[in-house]
Formats: C-alpha cells, sequence, structure tokens
C-alpha cells in the first residue's frame, strides 16, 4: 500500500514533480466545445470561439496625426522657407473637397482626412501664418505625421484570434470595426464543495472540535475571477455514501469538479478513494509545499481536482494547477504565470525536496530597489499570510534556505489572483 502523503514530509519519491504535473494537467484537459452569440459589451470577459477578422481598413482612411496643414513634401525649400497658400480646411467628419496643388496647403485638423495632392501635415506650432499663406522652415519627409488607410488593420487581417479572453481593449477594437455580435465560448461549469464533519457554515454556532468553512468562500472569489459557472454544493459529511451521492450530482451537471479536504491521510479520507471506483485518479501527490496532497482525474465527464483541505494549501494549489486547468477547458491557450527576481530582504527557511511556494510581501526600497519579505509564519492553515501577501515566493525544489540578498523568483499576485 501506498505511504499517505502528507504536508509534513519535506520528501517523499513517489511525489510528482510540480511542473511535470502542471503539464500533465493540460496535456489531458481538452477545450469545451459549444458556443454562444452576444451583443459586444456581453462579451466582457468571455473567449471568442472564432477568428475576427477586419471587415473593414483601420484607419479607413488616410487622416492627419495632429493639428496642422497637409502639404507637398516636395513643395518644402529647407531652412530658405517656403511660402504656401492656404486654399481650405478640413476637420474629423468634414473633409476638405478637392484637391492641393503644387504651392498651396490646407488647415487640417487632427483625424481629419489628408486630401488628394498631400503626403505629408506640418505641425501648426512650426507653421508661420501670415494673412491666407504660411511659411515654413522644416523639410519633411512623405507621409509625416499621417496615419495611413490600414495602418492599424488591413481589410481580411486577423483582428482577434479565437482563444482570445476579451478584454475592454478588445471589445473597443471590436466596436471600431462595427462588430456588433461576437461568437463565444460557452461558459465552463464548475461544482465544487468541502468535505468535512468538522466544518461548519458561517451562521451555525460551533461545537467543541468545529470551525468554518473557509474554503468554499476562497473557492468562490477565485471561480469568480475567471468568469465559470459555479455549482456551490456546499459542505459535504466525511460520509461515503454521501460523497459518492456529490460526486453523482455534480459529474451530471458540471464540467469540472473541485473539492476540499479528504485527500490526506485519514481513515475517514474517502475523496480519492471513490474517485479510484468512480473515475480515474491521474496523479495524488506533488513534490510542493503547501499542497503536497493534490489529486487530479476524472470523473465520469468532468474533469476532477482534489484539493487538499488546509486553506493556504487548497489556494496555492488552485491558483498553480487549477487556474491553469480551467483556462484551458475555457479555450484560452496555456501561457506560464508571469515570474520575476528580486532579492530577499531576509533569510528564508526551506529544505530540499519540494518545491515552495512561499508567501511574501514585494516592496520598494527607499533606494528603489524592488525586495520581498515573508508575510511571517508559512504554516498551511494559516489563511492570514494568504490575505497579507502579493506575491509568491517561488523556490526551486532542489534549493535550501535563502540567504538575505540572495536573488529568488517570485509571480505578482497581481493579474494572478
Amino acid at each position: 500500500m501506498d505511504k499517505q502523503p502528507s504536508c509534513a514530509d519535506e520528501y517523499d519519491p513517489s511525489s510528482l514533480d510540480a511542473d511535470l504535473a502542471l503539464q500533465r494537467i493540460l496535456d489531458r484537459i481538452r477545450p469545451l466545445e459549444g458556443h454562444v452569440r452576444l451583443f459586444l459589451r456581453e462579451s466582457l470577459g468571455r473567449v471568442l470561439d472564432q477568428d475576427v477578422l477586419s471587415p473593414i481598413n483601420v484607419p479607413a482612411y488616410t487622416n492627419s496625426a495632429m493639428d496642422g496643414y497637409a502639404i507637398r513634401s516636395q513643395d518644402l525649400q529647407g531652412n530658405d522657407g517656403t511660402s504656401l497658400k492656404v486654399v481650405g480646411k478640413a476637420f474629423a467628419g468634414h473633409p476638405f473637397e478637392g484637391a492641393i496643388g503644387s504651392g498651396e496647403c490646407i488647415r487640417i485638423m487632427t483625424g481629419a482626412p489628408v486630401p488628394s495632392g498631400a503626403d505629408s501635415v506640418v505641425m501648426q506650432e512650426h507653421a508661420q501664418v501670415n494673412g491666407d499663406f504660411i511659411n515654413v522652415s522644416d523639410v519633411l519627409r512623405a507621409g509625416e505625421n499621417v496615419r495611413h488607410a490600414g495602418e492599424d488593420l488591413s481589410m481580411g487581417q486577423p483582428a482577434l484570434l479565437s482563444g482570445t479572453l476579451l478584454r475592454p481593449a478588445d471589445i473597443g477594437l471590436l466596436a471600431s470595426l462595427g462588430i456588433a455580435e461576437v461568437r463565444v465560448k460557452r461558459k465552463v461549469r464548475v461544482a465544487f464543495f468541502s468535505t468535512g464533519d468538522e466544518l461548519k457554515s458561517i451562521g451555525e454556532p460551533l461545537d467543541k472540535g468545529q470551525i468554518y468553512d473557509s474554503n468554499r468562500y476562497t473557492l468562490f472569489g477565485m471561480l469568480y475571477r475567471l468568469g465559470v459557472e459555479m455549482i456551490d454544493m456546499g459542505i459535504i459529511p466525511d460520509n461515503k455514501a454521501e460523497i459518492r451521492s456529490a460526486y453523482e450530482i455534480a459529474s451530471k451537471n458540471a464540467d469540472a469538479v473541485i473539492t476540499s479536504g479528504g485527500v490526506s491521510v485519514g481513515e475517514a479520507d474517502f475523496v480519492k478513494m471513490l474517485l479510484e471506483e468512480m473515475g480515474d485518479v491521474h496523479f495524488w501527490k506533488i513534490a510542493m509545499k503547501p499542497g503536497k496532497p493534490l489529486t487530479f482525474g476524472q470523473l465520469q465527464g468532468s474533469y476532477f481536482f482534489g484539493l487538499p483541505g488546509n486553506p493556504v494549501s487548497a489556494m496555492v494549489t488552485f491558483y498553480q494547477f487549477v487556474k491553469p486547468g480551467l483556462l484551458k477547458l475555457m479555450g484560452i491557450p496555456p501561457s506560464p504565470p508571469l515570474t520575476i527576481k528580486v532579492r530577499s530582504s531576509e533569510n528564508l527557511k526551506k529544505r530540499p525536496g519540494r518545491k515552495d511556494y512561499q508567501r511574501g510581501i514585494l516592496f520598494q526600497t527607499a533606494q528603489g530597489e524592488w525586495q520581498v519579505k515573508s508575510t511571517g509564519n508559512q504554516g498551511s492553515h494559516i489563511l492570514n499570510s494568504m490575505s497579507l501577501a502579493n506575491c509568491f515566493i517561488v523556490l526551486p525544489l532542489e534549493s535550501g534556505g535563502i540567504k538575505a540578498g540572495e536573488w529568488v523568483d517570485i509571480q505578482p499576485f497581481e493579474g494572478l489572483v
């Protein structure tokens, strides 16, 4: 019988490398099929299900990049100065009708179409006005201070690709193309519940040996930020029949199932046992801290993530494994999290044997250097360490303790959580 995983173990040769575990998750998961059409404003935060080709040129016409005078660059004579006759005006939405000839120019505003015959725009600050004439001492290249038709996007060019998570800039881009509706992937449905006889919902009195269930609230927050459709199944007791029933309901109604608790050591931990009976266990031990007892598998038609019960372990494993898996399920191409190197301002404790995700505070010194420090006690039960932190300090499996001043990798929470 395999040794049961425990967060207290510093090294377990049967544990899976954390990077390999993530790769196995991504290799197993296939993006969902199915889509809906939404009006543009409703599509924010959704994932495109098709490439969007530009139906027009952007800009639609060659226009001025600033206020000034549209001229023919070949008319300018340099330091001796050039006198040009102003023969008209052009404003955004009110173009100059006609063409300019040799020795002529027009007054033009930002965004206005550049008239036929002109190829450049002189900044108004560089032109001396004298009645119906201007004097220009500059020499301009053809195309200077001009935005050319199709410079941003040309007709038929891909504007956004399938798998794009639509952000404000993206829906603005689509609006600039005159696109009112887009085809997006359907929302991923995620069922989640906590297991444990010791758990109580907030609002209920605590008996001796009981605690409030925080994991469902952190899971709710993390899933909400991903924009998935959530099915909160509450607290399931440490009862094999009730957990089996919860599995059956969850797998029928969700694309992914997430549990917390019941995957570590103990006679009443049925999560992995039942997954082996009802589905498949792909792995269940990872060489990481916190969060060693993470189970990944398939439960009938759903992907399954069994998170540890300790609240910090549940959050760390969610961000490092569940979130990338759900993003792929949503149809978003995988990408590594932003990782940067900074100096540690203090000594950090660690033993070789597991990849460590310590909670840190990234800060700027009085000299302007970015450094990181620990939030303090790194126990997997201390949820306050996640509340105080603004980054993970990621220490490799083989590394030992870190001394103050040494470089470490960090993952900033901004954009992650």
